[in-house]
């Protein structure tokens, strides 16, 4: 769990009053990268002992799969029972992003079930977009969920969002000052401290040309096709059919465009399954599902500097990710025929929200 080790590090470093980003830590000499507010969040998890406090990430991950999948079942309008819905947690755990996130004991499962409780909120919910700000303001990457809201008209509650996110900037400010200057006039700006692009688990666009290209700093080479797939991805969230298939397309975009986008970052896999699966293809789903268990890129020599020269056949094990996301783009942006809906109940009220009727989405 090499990433609680970080994280503690992150509390450790608040309440001691120490630099929050001048260490690393564990062999792989990993150091702080999230604003100063997530080292705030990571002050408890200095209150246990280091096995207590990775038992905890561990049972807290696997209830917060239970969590995403009941959360992606709801988005994509999909009602499930409770044995239904532990099984699919079950499965979902060996999905190669959810199966990362609990080893490392990361946090992304966490920020996902932040953002997707937020979105399927009734309409009109007090403080509807503020927990999405808060996850931007824990990580970054988040923040694209609140173009989503203004591509999709929803104005009020990406405000709110806004409002959120600078809150979290502000705490962060009154709490740790010199970190946060920090933070916001630099480290935020060193992409290189994340990690390294060319390594086989980054599994973004620029992971996947700097392999292509043996090139360790594709440079220009990455900037130019990430710009296009921004606009283009941007675009059919503004086109979409429904909002479920609007968000996993602003999800899959900030996933492809982000310069480091780790394999465990990809846990949005599991709404996006819940959603082919509502919207009548199995087929597909199974073979997403496939793709995100193969783990094929670990199968490959990625050993010291091994990632950069892999050859032509095998490119394509190497960035499953980045090209499945590619795949579906047409699939998440093109209105399909119609998919019978369940009557709407007032226990379902929630769900019928994203379930839209067939006169909705083919407009």
């Amino acid at each position: 769990m090499a990433d609680t080790l970080v994280y503690r590090a992150e509390g450790a470093a608040v309440a001691n009053g120490s630099d929050l980003y001048g260490f690393t830590v564990t062999e792989w000499e990993l150091p702080a990268t999230y604003p100063p507010f997530a080292a705030i969040l990571f002050v408890p998890t200095t209150w246990l002992p280091l096995g207590a406090l990775k038992t905890v990430f561990l049972i807290g991950n696997v209830a917060l799969l239970l969590l995403l999948v009941r959360l992606s079942c709801e988005l994509a309008g999909l009602r499930v029972r409770a044995p239904v819905l532990c099984a699919a947690t079950a499965l979902a755990l060996w999905l190669e992003p959810v199966f990362q996130t609990v080893l490392f004991g990361q946090i992304n499962l966490a920020l996902a079930c932040l953002v997707l409780w937020d979105l399927t909120r009734p309409p009109g919910a007090v403080g509807k977009g503020f927990a999405v700000g808060v996850a931007a303001g824990i990580k970054l990457t988040p923040a694209v969920f609140v173009i989503y809201l203004l591509l999709r008209g929803r104005v009020r509650e990406a405000a709110v969002a806004c409002a959120g996110f600078v809150g979290t900037v502000l705490l962060g400010a009154l709490v740790l000052p010199a970190a946060s200057v920090d933070f916001w006039t630099r480290r935020v700006f060193e992409t290189g401290r994340v990690g390294k692009a060319w390594i086989v688990d980054n599994q973004s666009l620029q992971g996947l040309i700097a392999r292509l290209l043996h090139d360790a700093e594709p440079g220009a080479a990455w900037a130019v096709p990430a710009a296009v797939t921004a606009v283009v991805g941007l675009w059919l969230v503004r086109r979409a059919p429904d909002e479920p298939r609007a968000l996993l397309l602003a999800a899959c975009t900030a996933l492809l465009v982000s310069p480091i986008s780790w394999s465990h970052h990809w846990v949005w896999c599991v709404p996006l399954l819940a959603v082919l699966i509502a919207r009548g293809r199995p087929r597909l789903a199974a073979t997403v599902a496939a793709l995100f268990t193969a783990r094929t890129f670990w199968l490959l020599p990625h050993e010291g500097a091994l990632d950069l020269h892999l050859p032509w056949w095998q490119q394509v094990l190497a960035s499953p990710y980045a090209l499945l996301a590619l795949a579906v783009w047409p699939v998440l942006g093109r209105t399909d025929p119609c998919v019978p809906q369940p009557p709407a109940s007032s226990s379902s009220a929630s769900t019928m929200r994203y379930a839209y009727p067939c006169s909705a989405r083919n407009r």
